[in-house]
């Protein structure tokens, strides 16, 4: 997940601007036969084999580096000038608009044949204007957890209505139904857009126009009145709400004090380590008919501007992206790999946590990766807390919220 306020100071002095010896591929002579990947944190093992594989064909040495996948950008803008930095490195898809505006990432020459094999989603997440940045090596969104001693799989609610009612009825004391997170709008806009809502619009050639925001619309207010009642009625703990509220709601749920949350996979290992006896589903659907949606995350490698090794950085990328490699990676970290033939995969097909994705993914859409989305989670969130706390109604914080992020963006990015 990720919603971390991306500086742009650094546009101006991006690798193309710097020495030669920053960035860019080194010489055949100067080539040091050596690369560094950044890889997510506990992660490494998944690519194990195919690290030691490309060593021995290439005849080259690579050195794996564990680093939170979100914050490696942060860490690029430091490292790769310095000559510390990765030649690949690890990538959420909705950072890609701004690593490519400040120079972080290198475009990649893959053909139709190496982009096809991804998922139509996953691939464009790697897309600006365009042109290609990396490749997708999992897909993740949120799903439905629920404790199977609390509520069977026959029982469960289908409907987020039905969740409310069932909600009502266990509700006491320590004791919930149905928790979420709707104070941040990663979580929210699930709701939200099933029935109208949008962050950014997109124009006639299908790119992201972040003068038209859809955060305030009847629908996103619509939405957020449906949120608001799980809050004013006391269905949701006030331990939810705010920058600790993940903990709260994990911990709930891994204590049997919630029959079901909304969550990632990212929770499949903490959860089976606590015990719980849980399910997967899909997110419930509204009462319009809709499904609710989720944001799909795409994790990347990506090629760093400042690489010295940028071709053979490059080949490698591609190597550890292919299908066979990411098989073997998903059989390892359980992250649902982007590779479409890959969904019917035995070995993917029987994982419970894996179907649950490719179900969900159907409703689901990208997080927008232009430099804009970084102007919206903070007032995005701000204005859900108002809700969720009762100190605005939906349509004020929500009109708010919008007036803020489009002044951030015109001071910020300009009116585009």
């Amino acid at each position: 997940m990720s919603g971390l306020a991306l500086s742009l100071s650094l546009v101006a002095c991006g690798p193309q601007e710097s020495s030669g010896e920053a960035g860019g591929s080194a010489s055949p002579e100067s080539e040091t036969r050596e690369l560094i990947v950044w890889e997510d944190i506990e992660k490494s093992e998944g690519i194990k084999d195919a690290i030691a594989k490309f060593e021995e064909e290439k005849d080259v040495t690579v050195k794996v580096v564990e680093k939170p996948y979100a914050q490696q950008i942060e860490d690029l803008r430091l490292d790769g000038p310095a000559g510390t930095g990765p030649d690949l490195l690890t990538m959420a898809g909705d950072q890609i608009g701004t690593a490519v505006v400040e120079g972080l990432v290198k475009e990649v020459a893959v053909g139709e044949d190496i982009q096809s094999i991804y998922t139509d989603a996953a691939m464009q997440s790697q897309m600006v204007d365009g042109k290609i940045y990396g490749l997708p090596k999992a897909v993740e969104s949120t799903i439905l957890y629920y404790n199977k001693d609390l509520v069977s799989e026959e029982e469960l609610p289908a409907t987020l209505d039905e969740w409310y009612e069932y909600s009502k009825e266990v509700t006491k004391g320590e004791q919930y139904g149905f928790l979420a997170l709707f104070d941040q709008i990663y979580y929210a806009q699930s709701v939200m857009s099933g029935y109208g809502g949008y962050i950014f619009n997109k124009d006639a050639d299908g790119n992201y126009d972040s003068a038209d925001i859809g955060l305030n619309n009847e629908g996103a207010i619509e939405g957020a009145n449906q949120i608001q009642k799980f809050y004013s009625e006391g269905l949701f703990p006030a331990g939810i709400i705010g920058e600790q509220g993940i903990n709260v709601l994990e911990s709930l749920f891994t204590e049997g004090k919630a029959a079901a949350i909304i969550s990632g996979p990212w929770n499949i290992e903490p959860f089976t380590k606590a015990g719980v006896n849980f399910g997967v589903a899909k997110l419930p659907e509204l009462e319009n008919g809709e499904n609710m949606s989720s944001f799909i995350g795409v994790k990347s490698y990506n090629v760093s501007s400042y690489s010295k090794n940028a071709e053979l950085a490059e080949e490698l990328l591609v190597f550890l992206a292919n299908e066979e490699n990411s098989r073997a990676r998903f059989e390892v970290t359980k992250e649902v790999p982007a590779v479409e033939a890959l969904a019917n995969d035995p070995v993917v097909a029987e994982s419970e946590v894996a179907q649950a994705v490719a179900e969900q993914s159907v409703f689901a859409e990208l997080t927008p990766n232009i430099p804009a989305m970084n102007e919206v989670w903070t007032p995005a969130d701000a204005a859900l807390q108002t809700i969720a706390t009762g100190k605005a109604e939906p349509k004020d914080a929500l009109n708010q919220a919008v007036e803020t992020i489009k002044g951030q963006i015109e001071a910020t990015h300009g009116s585009k």
